[in-house]
């Protein structure tokens, strides 16, 4: 298929996508007061995407960005069987510390084109992006973007990759054609996540350091207005409801989401959600709209009902089956919500007609970004796959505080005190650990309790002024049966710190929970 040609069967697509439409474009935005660009109607924009729900086939496909194996599973929901795995680099740690390796580190983010031919791959460690196809699961391009790039957009053709560089203050703008960078734009600090209108004219990036949201004319690829008042500052996604009135953005640290009446121009509520709030995404049904929320602190998927005023009212809490709920997706039809478990390995299916897990699939290591993907496989095949990081699967361990008391013990406001996840990678195991509410500004020591009680220790690491200790990660070979922590005195550690190395708690290094804000791996 020619450029042009495949320019307008994208646009063609845009009107015909079905309930998805939460991944195939959003409305325009604009903020009441502060550099205010004109937006065209969020409604008549987004109305438009009901017209076809898509249903569930063989030709569809599910994938989650693995982070830890480095690689996208590859899912048919007709059947919610993995087909197998795109290797775009070998497992974490293994090639991590050599300067020749030149393969993708630390694969996170997803997003498809509109005329659902191409995957783009965002991999944060090397700070690359894949242009994979989805009919023969090749990389077409592999192109190297701005420091810490996490997620991305296309544009309305399929011609170009928008992607926010989380460790800079720019997107990049990729050739999704023939690979290679276009252009930088600048938007301001730490960009997390771009996503674009409907048509194709604006773009929307969200920030991992400020609370507001930036709108870009792509045309011209000029900032044009931006988005203030929003509940926290820390947003590494956002995503905006089916029929375009509605902004909804996810604040992971504050356990907290900010909604946003487009039609209004301002805040609509602000909910308070829950430790670890992660991805949102949307479903119709016959009694309305309904936004499904991952908290990954409780390992729930939340639903609220959206209203065009006031606070949307919570109507349903999912127990999810995995830990740690991450990226969401829905089937092309709105029956079913795909969600990944980034600490068990897995996909759970939601029939969102009951509210209930109905599957669950173990698919590669750490899932991050999850997309579903109607008609991506018009085949139906599944060619060039591996089995790179099946079978591998993340195991919770039981954990103790200083105390004695169970780290596992769930607080509705806070999570977990202490979580522990295991898993092989590359003949050792990834320990990683998640502290909340412990001593402030403390060193911690974490120790492999074994069989007998015995104790060995494997890594050190430093709480923040909340006691919170995003993500320590550890590599060892591990035969313990539990972890347990005590203090081992307090610190009078730097205001700040941008530090971002995984691997500093080996060797008996602390790492500070200011290093862990920047870690690449916890959004």
């Amino acid at each position: 298929m020619s450029r042009k040609r495949r320019a307008r069967w994208a646009l063609a697509t845009l009107a015909t996508v079905g309930i998805v439409a939460a991944a195939v474009g959003v409305v325009s935005a604009s903020s009441g007061g502060v550099e205010a660009a004109a937006a065209p109607d969020p409604a008549s924009a987004g109305e438009a995407a009901y017209q076809r729900p898509i249903p569930v086939s063989p030709q569809d496909r599910v994938y989650t960005a693995d982070q830890t194996s480095n690689t996208v599973t590859v899912i048919d929901p007709s059947s919610d069987k993995v087909l197998g795995t795109i290797a775009l680099g070998a497992q974490r740690l293994s090639n991590t510390l050599n300067p020749q390796y030149l393969r993708d580190e630390n694969v996170h983010g997803l997003a498809y084109s509109p005329d659902h031919r191409e995957l783009a791959v965002v991999s944060i460690g090397s700070d690359t992006v894949d242009i994979v196809d989805t009919a023969t699961n090749k990389v077409l391009s592999h192109t190297d973007v701005g420091r810490s790039a996490h997620e991305g957009w296309f544009t309305a053709d399929s011609t170009q990759f928008w992607v926010a560089d989380r460790g800079r203050n720019t997107v990049t703008i990729v050739d999704a054609v023939h690979g290679g960078v276009i252009t930088t734009v600048d938007v301001g600090d730490n960009p997390s996540k771009v996503v674009m209108s409907p048509d194709g004219k604006l773009a929307y990036v969200n920030h991992f350091t400020v609370p507001e949201i930036t709108v870009i004319d792509v045309a011209s690829r000029r900032v044009v207005g931006r988005i203030t008042g929003l509940a926290d500052s820390l947003a590494s996604d956002l995503a905006i409801s089916p029929d375009g009135t509605q902004l909804w953005v996810p604040h992971k640290r504050a356990g907290k989401l900010t909604v946003v009446d487009l039609v209004r121009r301002r805040v609509q509520a602000v909910l308070g959600t829950g430790p670890d709030t992660n991805h949102p995404n949307f479903a119709r049904s016959a009694t309305g709209t309904y936004a499904y929320l991952t908290v990954g602190g409780l390992d729930e998927t939340l639903v609220y009902r959206l209203t065009p005023a006031g606070t949307p009212p919570l109507t349903a809490t999912i127990h999810d089956h995995g830990l740690a709920p991450h990226g969401i997706w829905p089937s092309g039809d709105g029956t079913r919500m795909y969600v990944g478990m980034e600490k068990s390995d897995q996909v759970d299916v939601i029939d969102t007609a009951t509210n209930q897990v109905t599957g669950t699939i173990g698919v590669g290591q750490e899932p991050q970004a999850l997309v579903y993907v109607p008609g991506a496989a018009p085949g139906g095949g599944a060619p060039n796959l591996t089995t790179q990081g099946l079978g591998q699967q993340g195991h919770d361990l039981p954990t103790t505080l200083p105390d004695g008391s169970d780290g596992e013990t769930m607080n509705p406001a806070q999570g977990r005190h202490l979580e522990a996840t295991v898993r092989p990678v590359a003949g050792l195991d990834m320990i990683d650990l998640q502290a909340r509410g412990l001593a402030a500004n403390t060193t911690f020591e974490a120790d492999s309790v074994g069989a007998d009680g015995g104790e060995t220790a494997v890594v050190t690491f430093t709480t923040d002024a909340n006691g919170n200790a995003p993500q320590v990660l550890a590599f060892a070979m591990f035969d313990g049966k539990s972890i347990s922590i005590k203090p081992i005195g307090s610190t009078d550690r730097p205001a700040s710190s941008t530090g971002n190395d995984l691997t500093a708690g080996m060797g008996g290094k602390v790492v500070t929970a200011a290093d862990l804000f920047y870690c690449d791996c916890c959004c």
